[in-house]
């Protein structure tokens, strides 16, 4: 090691070394890269500030063993709104997606009924329209207002749309883009850090 660069002692130190130092420093590395160079190349790539995004609910999920299961269990709201299972099963992801997922988003000039979404559930001047609600969207459109150049849209697993109001007459402005493709469970590991911070922190605040 004496007769190393110093270039060769960090390479050394971080691909080779076996401490809890280099792992943690490793670590730290990464998150840094990602955040503010991964992040924010793809958010050009898609021209979106939110190119990907974690699934935190389940209500887009399919838990039924085929497409057919699931339709039998939900069909009674989209016979009503006039859209069939021929219809949907040429929509993009139409089995649906799971909690944990990671979603790719690009921000589209149109949008078009079968598409899934990321939108800004909030109100203008900060005002949340669901209190509960202050993170993105994830849904299906569901109908498109051409004249108000609105778009409306529902979550698969849910029976009906979010009340208030939420999930109808959603300006494109408030669109961050449309999801193109997933990647399956991956973003469990956020999930599973946040969750537990979370426990941690009310075990603390008690």
């Amino acid at each position: 090691m004496k007769n190393k660069t110093l270039f060769q002692k960090i390479m050394y130190f971080l691909l080779e070394d076996e401490s809890i130092l280099s792992w943690v420093v490793c670590l730290a590395l990464c998150f840094l890269i990602i955040k503010f160079i991964f992040f924010p190349l793809m958010g050009l790539v898609f021209s979106t500030s939110l190119p990907f995004v974690i699934v935190e609910s389940e209500s887009m999920e399919h838990n039924y063993n085929s497409f057919d299961s699931w339709w039998d269990n939900f069909h009674d709201w989209y016979d009503g709104n006039n859209l069939t299972k021929e219809q949907f099963l040429k929509f993009p992801l139409h089995n649906g997606f799971k909690k944990g997922d990671i979603i790719a988003v690009r921000k589209m000039s149109d949008y078009k009924i079968g598409d899934v979404i990321i939108f800004d559930a909030r109100q203008e001047k900060s005002v949340i329209v669901n209190a509960n609600q202050t993170k993105p969207i994830i849904h299906r459109v569901i109908e498109v207002d051409n004249d108000k150049n609105t778009l409306s849209t529902k979550g698969d697993n849910n029976k009906d749309q979010l009340p208030t109001g939420v999930e109808n007459d959603i300006p494109k402005k408030k669109i961050f883009g449309k999801a193109i493709f997933k990647v399956p469970k991956l973003g469990w590991v956020k999930l599973f850090i946040v969750q537990n911070y979370n426990k941690v922190k009310k075990m603390v605040g008690k």
